[in-house]
């Protein structure tokens, strides 16, 4: 029996569908890896359907016990026939063998439209703890190296422009909190999924008492679907799963190309581990950062992935419709780009070594000008006049091709009056660090502040 076709519908036609129309319908082989949820949401329902009469409490342990045997076979490796259509096709063709006449009960009160989205929706909240687990290996290798760099300091760079001087470990956590927040967006897209669709049937809810609450708190949903019709068309969870990935994948882009520049000859601040580093076929010198290039890269892909989504949403009537079977494309594709990058990237950041001399190096006095300018504004100073007055300062430098250092007090006096011969004080990127000890900034005691809270996040 187990290999002859079976479907869950045809009875109103007199033919066959013709093979383009199957090849084109058959999903199969994409949701096939929603067969344990298929299996775990048919168990439940099977139980249910006692409650409303239409299985004995004998023959629903009959079909749960069948299931489970079907889930041994498909995780011993049984594969789908060339006529199951989709993958609550191929668990109802294996059920009938395994559990016989109340097999073909199971499916009364239910549609595959309620199925597939409560399948999907038991799917998306696992990949939203695999991918919460694999998030905070990031972090934690984040933590582990800022822990090393507290006292080390680096230029900080807008329009990738040297800016002020910062803390190693305050430009590493300022990757850790991005993710952070994609962990808040993960946990409420999570939420978002945990709304239990099964009971509403095709379109207009199931016609047995099938107590849904029970259903809910065995699968272990947070709440019941309001609205039969809203409940089958509802995607907005894999977009919200989507959308948090697609943010995922920005954050771990900008990480990535962070990295990927500190790591070139020209800044030299970091050098890639030889384990998350490849070669080049022809340059025997390259050391490539080939897995925060791949990181970059598929930021795109994980957009292309929502967008994808929305554009298939925004134009679907109410209801079920078969376009939603493209949700599944989207969705397993970006938890699996995400899935495989995730690690790779925690690995790349767990093997850096930070040139913390060079690093140093680049520390130049003219990153000191807004010091200057504080300097003065502390005398009295409005910033307007500070502000002009420095950028003298730093014209004159560059002018003569010298650091702020070797300009003379001379300078600094006409510069300004208000400036002092404790002055030069100001140019030491310590005291800069020094002045910026409020929460969120890059002192050290600050910066170490934030380490706490960052490390007991992890825990």
């Amino acid at each position: 029996m187990s290999g002859t076709e079976h479907k869950l519908w045809g009875g109103r036609f007199a033919g066959g569908p013709a093979p383009a129309l199957v090849a084109v319908n058959r999903s199969i082989t994409t949701d096939l890896r929603l067969w344990p949820f298929d299996i775990q949401l048919s168990q439940a329902w099977a139980r249910g359907l006692v409650s409303a009469g239409v299985l004995t409490a004998p023959e629903a342990e009959a079909v749960v016990a069948g299931l489970d045997r079907v889930a041994g076979r498909i995780a011993a490796g049984e594969a789908p026939m060339a006529s199951d259509e989709d993958v609550h096709t191929f668990v109802d063709r294996l059920l009938h063998v395994e559990a016989g006449e109340p097999a073909s009960r199971l499916h009364t009160g239910r549609s595959r439209n309620d199925q597939v989205a409560t399948g999907t929706r038991l799917w998306a909240m696992d990949a939203c703890d695999r991918v919460t687990l694999m998030v905070r290996e990031v972090q934690g290798a984040l933590v582990a190296q800022a822990e090393l760099h507290v006292e080390a300091l680096m230029p900080a760079y807008t329009h990738l422009q040297r800016a002020q001087p910062v803390s190693v470990c305050h430009w590493l956590l300022s990757h850790f909190w991005p993710l952070e927040r994609d962990l808040a967006r993960l946990a409420a897209a999570r939420a978002g999924a945990a709304v239990l669709p099964l009971g509403s049937g095709a379109i207009a809810g199931s016609a047995f008492p099938v107590p849904r609450e029970q259903l809910r708190e065995v699968l272990g949903f947070q709440s019941i679907s309001p609205n039969s019709i809203d409940a089958v068309g509802d995607r907005d969870f894999v977009a919200e799963v989507l959308f948090a990935l697609s943010l995922l994948g920005a954050h771990l882009s900008r990480i990535g190309e962070d990295l990927i520049l500190f790591g070139s000859s020209e800044f030299g601040f970091v050098r890639f581990g030889d384990a998350f580093s490849t070669g080049s076929s022809m340059m025997p010198q390259k050391r490539n950062p080939d897995a925060l290039e791949l990181a970059r890269g598929s930021g795109a892909r994980l957009l292309g992935d929502l967008t994808a989504l929305l554009a298939t949403l925004k134009g679907l009537p109410s209801g079920y419709n078969k376009d939603l079977q493209e949700d599944k494309r989207s969705l397993f594709g970006a938890v699996d780009a995400v899935t495989l990058l995730l690690p790779a990237v925690a690995g790349s950041i767990a093997t850096l070594t930070f040139d913390r001399a060079r690093m140093r190096a680049a520390v130049t006095s003219a990153m000191m000008a807004t010091d200057l300018a504080d300097y003065l504004v502390r005398k009295r100073v409005t910033f307007r006049d500070s502000h002009g007055a420095v950028g003298r300062l730093v014209r004159e430098a560059e002018e003569k091709g010298i650091e702020m250092t070797a300009l003379s007090f001379e300078s600094y006096a006409k510069a300004h009056p208000a400036f002092d011969r404790d002055v030069y004080a100001e140019l030491d990127p310590e005291s800069s660090l020094r002045h910026r000890e409020l929460p969120g900034g890059t002192g050290l005691m600050a910066v170490r502040e934030q380490l706490r809270v960052a490390a007991a996040l992890l825990q």
